[in-house]
């Protein structure tokens, strides 16, 4: 699985791509957003089918996992005649560096859509410095 750099100019949002192995479902790399803030670096993933209980994201040491999986209980009792929607699960990592808060990282799902909120360690925040008249 291919790692990204967050808050660095490595990581970009790349095509969706899907492997498949020994005829198991496929596994999509969603595509992700990656935007920063004055407080944090943002992750938008776009999973759709995804919902909040068949999602894991994992934090260990500086590599951030994202997993959904996709429910397939299509039809049943029915007669499949073209299948132009693939169906799959997700997953994408992610190398997260000392720039951002690891206790604080927060996830929330709607719609299909994982934002995931990374917040910026203190000593990367942005600070104003006084001056002094003499």
């Amino acid at each position: 699985m291919a790692e990204n750099k967050v808050g660095t100019k490595e990581c970009t949002a790349e095509s969706l791509t899907a492997r498949e192995s020994s005829g198991a479902k496929r596994i999509y790399m969603p595509r992700v957003d990656v935007y920063e803030t004055k407080d944090s670096i943002v992750l938008v993933a776009d999973m759709p089918g995804v919902d909040d209980k068949s999602l894991d994201i994992t934090l260990e040491k500086d590599t951030l996992r994202i997993k959904g999986t996709v429910a397939t209980d299509g039809l049943k009792d029915h007669r499949v005649y073209r299948v132009e929607y693939g169906v799959g699960d997700y997953e994408r990592v992610f190398r997260i560096g000392e720039a951002v808060d690891h206790d604080h990282i927060a996830a929330s799902m709607k719609d299909g859509l994982l934002n995931v909120m990374l917040p910026k360690a203190e000593a990367v925040k942005a600070k104003k410095i006084p001056v002094t008249m003499m």
